[in-house]
């Protein structure tokens, strides 16, 4: 049976998937598995032993679909369920089932903040686009495949204060409004207390030298007074003694591919991330996260999948959700969705 998936973005709904595209390749008897994307998503693709091919939108829909119909394909899984994939299983003719986007739920929570969302996270609701196939949870988790090539050697890479275990911080977002300010990443860093990569694209660069620079003279900043360190392996008393461990920087922003980041990702011992691609790569590596939201909510269903996780936000603020995506700034201008979490480490929306 030939089947067809399509997710034409972004990094982190296309991780989300993974389920999907293992199931049906291990569950449909015969199954041969594509998955139309954008070219930019390809490298999260091509690795994957369960994808037998990837088709990208290079230029029109129109080539895409010419390019699809030469397949014949039996069976379409719609997984970003927007107009183009709609007009595209219009022109392919092929039986076909969608992802339920839940935008009148979604519209609702962030107009008027009534919250109908399904207890149910979002891979749930893409494995149901596969149902009818007779695909199930396998429960196995997501996935990420790092090609051999781009397996980053740590102890080459990296000073050596960092080859006994470090903090993966992944501190961009496609939306301001989804980031810390870099003030409150310095303080952050500053709790972790041990060695901090920061990872990002070139556009946040400049921001991971400002963080790098909060730290270059060797001292940690110190945590506020108020915030609790909780009981872990990956922290330290606040009043350090002699012995006490102390947050370094190195800023890797613009420095390494997606696979390369995800690499450093798995190598790591503790994640911190924004509601971005990165923090579900370090989900499918089953990574402690510590999870940051700003303008969106882990109520949309997009928190960390089947890993130990916690959430950093700040409940009960009238103002938020304020969108499903992001902002380049605060609405209200004053954003106090970020400026006012306290860095105490609640527990997650699993209850751990």
């Amino acid at each position: 049976m030939k089947i067809l998936i399509l997710r034409f973005s972004s990094i982190g709904d296309i991780v989300l998937t993974t389920p999907v595209i293992r199931a049906v390749k291990q569950q449909v008897a015969g199954a041969v598995v594509h998955f139309a994307t954008k070219p930019a998503f390809r490298s999260i693709l091509e690795n994957n032993p369960y994808v037998d091919r990837v088709h990208c939108l290079t230029g029109s829909l129109g080539e895409l679909v010419a390019e699809l119909q030469a397949e014949q394909y039996d069976f379409i899984i719609d997984l970003h369920h927007n107009l183009r994939t709609t007009i595209l299983k219009a022109r392919l003719g092929v039986k076909s089932s969608s992802f339920d986007k839940l935008n009148a739920r979604k519209w609702l929570l962030v107009n008027w903040k009534i919250d109908t969302m399904p207890q149910l996270h979002i891979v749930d609701r893409y494995l149901a686009a596969a149902a009818p196939l007779g695909v199930q949870n396998d429960n196995q988790g997501l996935d990420y495949f790092i090609p051999e090539q781009d397996e980053v050697e740590v102890d080459e890479v990296l000073p050596p204060a960092f080859r006994n275990g470090y903090v993966a911080f992944a501190i961009g977002a496609q939306h301001a409004t989804k980031r810390l300010p870099v003030e409150r990443i310095i303080e952050l860093c500053g709790l972790l207390r041990r060695p901090v990569v920061l990872l990002g694209g070139p556009t946040d660069e400049s921001t991971g030298h400002v963080i790098e620079l909060a730290f270059d003279e060797g001292a940690a900043a110190s945590p506020p007074s108020e915030a609790r360190i909780p009981e872990s392996p990956y922290y330290f008393p606040k009043s350090p003694g002699p012995q006490a461990r102390r947050t370094i920087i190195y800023n890797a922003c613009g420095k390494f591919n997606l696979n390369q980041s995800a690499s450093l990702v798995r190598q790591a011992q503790l994640v911190v991330s924004h509601d971005t691609g990165l923090m579900h790569i370090a989900a499918a590596f089953q990574k402690e996260i510590f999870s940051v939201w700003g303008n969106t909510v882990p109520e949309f269903g997009m928190y960390p999948y089947r890993t130990e996780f916690r959430v950093l936000e700040v409940e009960g603020l009238s103002c938020r959700p304020c969108s499903k995506i992001g902002f380049a700034e605060c609405p209200k201008g004053h954003f106090k969705c970020m400026h006012d979490i306290v860095f105490d480490l609640p527990p997650g929306p699993d209850g751990r």
